[in-house]
């Protein structure tokens, strides 16, 4: 297949590589960039020295960018209330229309009429809006992707079943609605949609009428994430790892401080938490502050050296989707793993033999309790986790398959729906 003229929408320059997000998007591109002409437009990255770091390393991956002066607004603050409130009078779904900036449906607007764009790439499922507002008529003409990280629906749909206050359980169903229209068009009107696992896809095909749905899974750089044989694992220590402002990972936070790790410790009272991850509230911080057994480490360079100290992760998620990148890398270095059902979602591993897994987030303390008792056995569940990562997961193999899905773009006909 010929050299492709590649342009991917997105939120920012996905680097440095501290969210599961980043960490997916720079490995594939990168890995593709090589074989096809690859632009990414997006708006600036809001840290100055973490805009200039991205700038630095796209270039040094051959991709090029084109970044609009607008970062996306902040997620705290009485701004954020008020655009929360604000968007009850818009069709879009509030993480779609503050994504949706008329600067960078221009620059793609530009870019279309000065390129030969062979295939658009919407590396977020709301970014398939500034694209339908950038090309307009043309959309239908258009050959696109749209990267499903999360069925967003589907997230919204737990944040419901969890919200205890029902101004906000009101608020989040109006959310799950907004997005279930705008899924329903963006996966049906794409020449291709992108699911992270195979659940992800079959909801797609089944709720939302996704026309042409192709699997390219999460992945991990399995030469980067290796066993560290020679650091001695700290005993009844758990890790959790994740974006700290992402709100998945905040409940799952919140719950491992507040109720697995007090009840775990009120039967191994050496039992420790440390959670890393990038941009934690302030909230968090005070109650990993007041917690006992509990540190919290943010904005690390370098995750390897908590896993390789710790005995187990610990994925207590209860809202989510998609699959979790932290669970790979996790098991690529050998460390063992305790999630919830939720928090193992989308991956093709084998609870019991290749992590431990519980069913619900109350069962999470259990499960915690029976892999600090576990012994050699659990180690012997994360080395069969990680020759089952080893053989599915490596970006080598999930590059030739989103290259797939762009070459066979090209050969799709044209949608015509609206």
């Amino acid at each position: 297949m010929r050299r492709l003229n590649i342009a991917v929408l997105d939120e920012e320059l996905p680097f440095p590589l501290t969210s599961g997000k980043r960490i997916r998007t720079f490995n594939l591109l990168a890995r593709l960039a090589p074989r096809h002409n690859v632009t990414v437009l997006c708006h600036r990255n809001p840290d100055r020295d973490e805009a200039l770091a991205a700038e630095e390393a796209f270039r040094d991956a051959g991709i090029e960018t084109v970044v609009v002066d607008r970062a996306v607004p902040s997620k705290s603050g009485p701004g954020f209330y008020a655009r929360l409130a604000g968007n009850l009078l818009s069709p879009l779904p509030y993480s779609v229309s503050t994504h949706t900036s008329p600067a960078l449906a221009e620059a793609a607007r530009a870019f279309d009429a000065e390129r030969d764009v062979d295939v658009w790439h919407c590396e977020w499922t709301p970014y398939a809006q500034v694209l339908r507002a950038a090309l307009g008529p043309k959309l239908g003409a258009a050959r696109w992707t749209v990267m499903a990280h999360n069925v967003e629906s589907l997230i919204w749909r737990r944040y419901a079943e969890t919200a205890e206050n029902p101004m906000k359980r009101w608020y989040i169903r109006r959310q799950l609605r907004k997005f279930e229209r705008f899924e329903r068009w963006a996966y049906a009107a794409a020449t291709t949609a992108v699911a992270v696992s195979r659940e992800d896809a079959a909801l797609m095909r089944a709720e939302f009428g996704g026309r042409r749905v192709r699997v390219v899974e999460n992945g991990v750089d399995v030469a980067y994430f290796r066993p560290q044989r020679d650091v001695e694992r700290t005993p009844a220590q758990m890790l959790f790892m994740g974006s700290l402002d992402w709100r998945p990972n905040q409940d799952a936070a919140a719950q491992l401080l507040t109720h697995i790790l007090p009840a775990v410790r009120a039967e191994v009272p050496h039992a420790t938490a440390v959670l890393v991850g990038r941009r934690p509230p302030e909230w968090l911080r005070a109650l990993a502050a007041d917690t006992p057994g509990a540190e919290l480490h943010a904005d690390v360079p370098d995750v390897r050296p908590f896993l390789a100290r710790c005995e187990f992760l610990t994925v207590p998620l209860r809202i989510g989707g998609g699959s979790r990148l932290k669970i790979l890398e996790a098991l690529a270095t050998g460390t063992p793993v305790v999630s919830t059902r939720v928090g193992a979602e989308g991956l093709e591993l084998e609870p019991n033999r290749d992590l431990l897994v519980a069913e619900t987030p109350e069962g999470m303390v259990n499960a915690t309790l029976a892999a600090i008792r576990a012994g050699d056995q659990l180690q012997d569940t994360a080395e069969s986790g990680r020759q089952r990562v080893l053989a599915r997961y490596s970006w080598e193999l999930l590059a030739e398959r989103l290259d797939d899905v762009w070459t066979s773009a090209v050969r799709q006909p044209a949608y015509v729906g609206s």
